[in-house]
This record gives structure tokens, sequence and C-alpha cells, in this order.
């Protein structure tokens, strides 16, 4: 007991006692060291002010890219939980039940369709914070739905991806899922629907190697790691320091591997603008057709071409 305790009268000390602050009041930005308070960040879409896009879930992620932030969510077709009945230090049923306890969701996918800018489209959302984004089963039919309800209703496919790569607990079943949204990105072609990716933070492994590398125009938001092989284990095997920003989205940029580097705020008015030119391609080419058919003379069954003056 110090000699305050002794002094002050009963209850006072009370009103100077030290109340516990919650542990999410601040955030730490990676890139500077500021403390940035937690209630500034849906204004400032979760990007500090030094400029780092923090990681950010399916929802949020929705409400930034749809006008007025309305969409409709679509479901995923339910897969067998746990095929392999894998176990390592705990059971693949256990890590599902604690992700999705954690975020709320099924799996590491959601689909929202909605409007950007007024123009129709489908969003699909790749949640890290779900077992790290990994692709597995329910990921490949996330994708996979996504692309049936883009081709089913003619518009544009949009992926935000964020993955560590493949579902280990899920072994090859995980990997048949690489050609399985291959395939399913060759038939919004066949069927001349953009496909646009964006690349977050992180993207890696069998995801970079697959659908995240096959959109039509590729976007990536700043500092985004996009690589399949991580740069310690890139380091590790060549015993090699690497260069600065190496596989970071702006070297990735500088390199021609990607198309533009996006900040949040800027990416619903790129997509629209995007959108914009895609999507009138075939309503341009159907006028132009129109004109033709409307400018070309018909000749008459019953008159010879030799007769035409």
């Amino acid at each position: 007991m110090n000699w305050l305790s002794k002094i002050a009268p009963p209850g006072v000390k009370n009103i100077f006692t030290k109340k516990d602050s919650p542990d999410n009041l601040w955030v730490k930005c990676p890139k500077s060291d500021e403390m940035v308070f937690s209630a500034d960040l849906p204004g400032l879409l979760h990007v500090t002010p030094a400029g780092h896009h923090m990681r950010i879930g399916p929802d949020m992620r929705m409400e930034y890219t749809f006008d007025n932030a309305e969409y409709t969510e679509v479901a995923i077709p339910e897969v067998a939980k746990d095929p392999l009945k894998f176990k390592d230090d705990q059971k693949y049923t256990d890590r599902l039940k604690k992700a999705r306890a954690k975020t709320g969701d099924q799996d590491a996918m959601n689909i929202g369709v909605g409007k950007i800018h007024g123009i129709d489209a489908v969003v699909l959302v790749q949640n890290f914070a779900f077992m790290g984004g990994s692709l597995g089963m329910a990921a490949g039919e996330g994708f996979i739905s996504a692309a049936e309800y883009a081709v089913a209703h003619k518009m544009p496919l949009i992926v935000f991806t964020a993955a560590g790569g493949a579902r280990m607990q899920e072994g090859a079943l995980s990997l048949m899922q690489m050609p399985r949204t291959t395939i399913a990105v060759q038939e919004l072609r066949e069927a001349g629907l953009p496909y646009i990716v964006v690349l977050c933070d992180p993207t890696t492994g069998g995801v970079t190697a697959s659908y995240a590398m096959l959109g039509d125009i590729h976007l990536a938001e700043p500092g985004a790691l996009i690589c399949f092989a991580g740069p310690r284990v890139i380091e590790e095997t060549i015993r090699e320091k690497l260069p600065e920003g190496f596989q970071r989205a702006e070297f990735l940029e500088e390199k021609g591997m990607i198309d533009r580097v996006v900040a949040r705020s800027d990416m619903r008015r790129v997509l629209a603008d995007i959108l914009a030119v895609l999507m009138k391609t075939d309503d341009m080419q159907k006028d132009e057709a129109q004109k033709d058919e409307a400018t070309t003379e018909v000749v008459p069954v019953d008159v010879k071409p030799d007769e035409i003056t």
C-alpha cells in the first residue's frame, strides 16, 4: 500500500482506477509503424495514412465495390467436408469449424451480384482469413458457380484473389481445382464475357498458377505479394538476397506481369471504366452489322447480275 492510499478518503482511488482498453482500439501500420485509430479505418477503406492496404474480408470488399454497397449473395454448392479423413496436430473438421466460427462463412469464397457504376457484374471474393484463403473443393465450386452465373446472365466476372495456395488437407482433390477453374475461365471467354482479376495481398501458390493469372485484365492493390513460391523459399534455395520489393505488385507491373496497380479508393471507378469499354464491344459490333445490312443492296432473284446497271 502506498502513501496516497493511506490519506485518500474511501472511494477516491476508484475514480482514478485505470480502465482496460479494447485490444483492437488501435492498429499499427506495418509500413510506417504509425498507430491508427480503428474507428477511422472504415472511412479510409482500411488503408492507413502511409498507404498500407490492410487485408479485408468479403463483406467489406463487396461494400467497397458495388454501388451503394448493394448486392445479392449467390449460394455455393456444398462439398464433402473431409474426404480424406485428414489429421495432423488436429482434425481437418476441427480446423473447418474454427475457421467458420472466426469468419462466419462456410469457406473461403463469397459471391456477390450487383452494379458497378450501373453495370451489372458478378464479383467473387477470396477470404484470406478463412484458412489462408486456401484453394480446396469448396473454393473451386465457388469459382465455378460464379463463372456459370456470369455466363447464364451474360455478366462480366471480377475475382479478388487472396490465398496461400492449395489446401493440403484435401490433397490431390485440392490440386484438381486448378484445371477445373481453368476450364471455367475458358467458358467465360467462349461466351465473350470479360474476366477481370484483382490481385490482393497475398496471392500465392496454386491460385497464382491457375485462375489468378488467366484474366483478360490484371489489376493489383499496392504492395500486394504476388508469387508462386514466396521470397523466403527462393532466397533459401538460391542462397542470394532478392531485390527490394521483389514479387510485390509494383515490381510485377514494372516487369509487365500485371496491367496496373490500383489504390483501393480508385478500384471501383477503374473497374467501371474497364467494364464500360469491354461490355459495349458486342453492342458496337451489332450496330455495325445492322448498318451494313441496311446499306447492302439486295438483288432480286429473277434478275441476272449482268442486267444490273
